[in-house]
């Protein structure tokens, strides 16, 4: 009951600080994203040490006070993600969307999408990629969104609506192959965030230059179902609430001058594509991910053994 109970408090705080957001434009609430990160990153130091660790191992060259401004903004980033997440479905609608979202290079995207191919839509936690897949719902394209459900039942409930809104389904992470295999079979659209710690028992690819475990899943359901996988991208440009949808690759496993055509090879394929981007906007990933943990049993070397 205890836990029941901080659940919903929770679930009403939250709740509360979104009508707040809801209540106030777009450029006050980046100036208080703005003042609330200098708090979070420079006052209260939250998770400190593990971006401090991802950055320094993926930007060694900036220096202190490069790091601690790029820190900074990502935590401008996530508030502002929250902030769009919370004004996208009044403000941003199938007559109007053309204000807020530019599309680049989708053309063989929406070719997949159309076709009656299975298709997988990968991205990562860069840029918002929430407003990603309320946009290709908008656009017609109802995707199913393989995600761990949170621990908070009612925080749950709430973040599920939103990705419905417009037509994306939530498949559970954890017991949804079936669903999955569903989807596959009658030739829909899945997505996946790509760039999530798999565990020891994981892919492991070059992540930043550092080993990282990404999930199997992904490209055995590319190459057992021939389905293409395309890597994309909704990037803010400059203000809130204003993005750009692009298309970083695709690969098709129908597509004998695709590489690669291997479980690992089509896993560091995508997991560089999205470093790639994350290169370009630094300031709009997750840094707070422990993405490149490495709990792997160490073989014991030849002197050691003896």
């Amino acid at each position: 009951m205890r836990k029941s109970l901080v659940d919903y408090l929770v679930y009403l705080v939250v709740r509360i600080v979104i009508c707040f957001a809801q209540a106030i434009d777009l450029q006050t609430g980046q100036r208080l994203a703005q003042a609330i990160a200098w708090l979070f990153g420079d006052v209260l130091r939250i998770r400190r040490a593990v971006v401090e660790d991802n950055l320094c191992h993926a930007f060694p060259h900036l220096s202190a006070a490069e790091l601690r401004l790029l820190m900074r903004r990502m935590w401008e980033h996530l508030l502002l993600l929250a902030l769009e997440v919370a004004h996208a479905p009044r403000r941003i609608h199938q007559t109007n969307w053309r204000e807020f979202v530019r599309l680049r290079g989708v053309e063989p995207v929406v070719e997949i999408l159309l076709s009656d191919r299975p298709a997988l839509i990968l991205t990562g936690h860069v840029g918002n990629f929430e407003i990603g897949g309320f946009m290709l719902g908008l656009l017609g394209f109802p995707t199913y969104t393989v995600a761990r459900n949170l621990d908070n039942p009612h925080l749950d409930r709430f973040i599920t609506r939103f990705r419905a809104a417009t037509g994306q389904h939530i498949i559970p992470k954890n017991g949804g192959y079936e669903q999955i295999l569903a989807v596959i079979s009658r030739g829909g659209t899945l997505s996946f965030l790509a760039d999530q710690y798999a565990g020891p028992k994981g892919c492991w690819v070059e992540f930043f230059g550092r080993p990282a475990s990404a999930h199997k899943a992904i490209a055995l359901l590319s190459l057992e179902h021939e389905a293409p996988v395309a890597v994309c991208c909704c990037r803010r440009m400059g203000e809130p609430l204003q993005f750009e949808m692009v298309t970083l690759g695709i690969a098709d496993p129908r597509d004998n001058r695709t590489e690669p055509d291997t479980l690992r090879g089509i896993t560091q394929w995508y997991t560089r594509q999205l470093e790639a981007v994350i290169r370009e906007i630094p300031d709009q990933y997750w840094w707070l991910h422990r993405r490149w943990k490495d709990t792997r049993k160490k073989r014991p070397t030849q002197r050691q053994a003896a």
